[in-house]
Formats: structure tokens, sequence, C-alpha cells
């Protein structure tokens, strides 16, 4: 399994890949403007700047809604680095985006999906990366890790290369669960990655141990 940060924050993205765990980020325009970074140009610098940073693949959302603009848009976020995946809306613009810019070679994330039949027209259209809404979905009352189950699946049955990336992952038990049903990458804050870390009894038994070589060395 991959692990995504979703983030726009460059000090969160440099701790968990010093960590030595992180595959890629996820990124979008909530998350720039939590960051403070407005304007175009300096949204464009930014994802340089993580692109920089990471080795792996980085998310970036177009803003546009409509076939035409989507894909000048996503074109210009695809010249920016090799490594940036243009994350797209599924829509019926969305899906159309999809298609063409699988056919020039451009990676893409389709995200805000909230069906199998949405994931399935994403990866018809040759979407890199579906991103189903865990938590998105919990709220209103849906178990989210159901429609990735779903999702996974139905790739499997017809062998698309499309990733089943599990957005809105909100907390340890949610990843682990992913890991279990077979997602292909998880995206979630730095503080679900470093949760992993954490065990009661780790934390006793270390201390025992550090106890007990101090009880035996002093």
């Amino acid at each position: 399994m991959k692990f995504f940060i979703d983030t726009a924050n460059l000090k969160d993205i440099q701790e968990a890949v010093d960590l030595g765990v992180l595959d890629g980020v996820t990124t979008n325009p909530s998350l720039m403007a939590k960051e403070g970074i407005k304007g175009v140009d300096n949204v464009m610098a930014h994802y340089k700047q993580i692109c920089d940073i990471v080795d792996g693949d980085v998310s970036a959302e177009v803003i546009a809604v409509d076939f035409e603009e989507m894909v000048r848009e996503g074109e210009m976020l695809a010249d920016l680095h090799p490594s940036i995946v243009v994350k797209v809306p599924m829509t019926r613009d969305g899906v159309k985006a999809i298609k063409h810019f699988s056919e020039k070679g451009i990676k893409t994330n389709c995200t805000l999906i909230f069906s199998a039949g949405q994931a399935l027209l994403a990866a018809k259209a040759g979407a890199t990366y579906v991103s189903p809404f865990v938590g998105r979905l919990d709220d209103i009352g849906h178990d989210g890790l159901v429609l990735v189950q779903q999702i996974v699946d139905i790739f499997s049955n017809y062998g698309y290369p499309t990733q089943v990336l599990a957005a809105s992952v909100r907390h340890v038990p949610h990843l682990i669960q992913c890991a279990e049903i077979g997602a292909d990458v998880v995206t979630c804050p730095l503080s679900v990655i470093t949760g992993l870390l954490k065990h009661p009894l780790t934390d006793n038994g270390l201390a025992t141990f550090l106890a007990d070589h101090k009880r035996v060395n002093s």
C-alpha cells in the first residue's frame, strides 16, 4: 500500500519524507488556502516546492468545471513537473477531461467519488487514480469502507490498472481497514501516519527496558 499525505504544509510533507514512508501527496484548493497560498503564480510555485521534496506523485487539482478550462488548467499543471497528477472532479466534463489527459499520457486522479458507478466511469476513461471519500460517506451515515471494497473488487474483476486511492481517511482504524480490503493508496493527514507508531504496550515495554538497563548499570 502507498501512503500519501493530504496537505499543502511543507513542514508536514518533509516530516513524512524523513520518516521514510511517504509515496506521494494530495492537495486541493482548501488545503492551499489553509496554508495562506493565494494567487495562481503562488499556487504554482508551491506545487513545485512540494514536487522538489517528494519522490512520488503529487495531485494538483483543477478549479475549472467545464471541459475546455479543465484541459487548459490540467495541461498547465502537468507542465510544472513530471510528478504532477491532474486532479479532476467526477462530473460529465471531468470524465471527458480524464479521457483527454489519458490519451496525452497525463496522469489523473478523479476526485469526489461517492459511488462504484462513478469509479467505473473514471477507470474506463483512463484515470490513474480514483478517490472514494471514506470519511465524508461516514458523515452521512454510509460506510465509506464498503464503497472502497466495491471498487477494489470491480477493478480486480476486469483488470483495470486504475489505482484505488482511499481519501478522507481520518484515523488509524480507517487506514488499517483500507489496507485489509486492498486499497492501493491511502491519503491522510500526517497525524494518521504517525498514529501507526503508537501502542501503549510499546511505550510500557520500552520504559521497562530502560528502567532495567539503568538498574543493572548504575
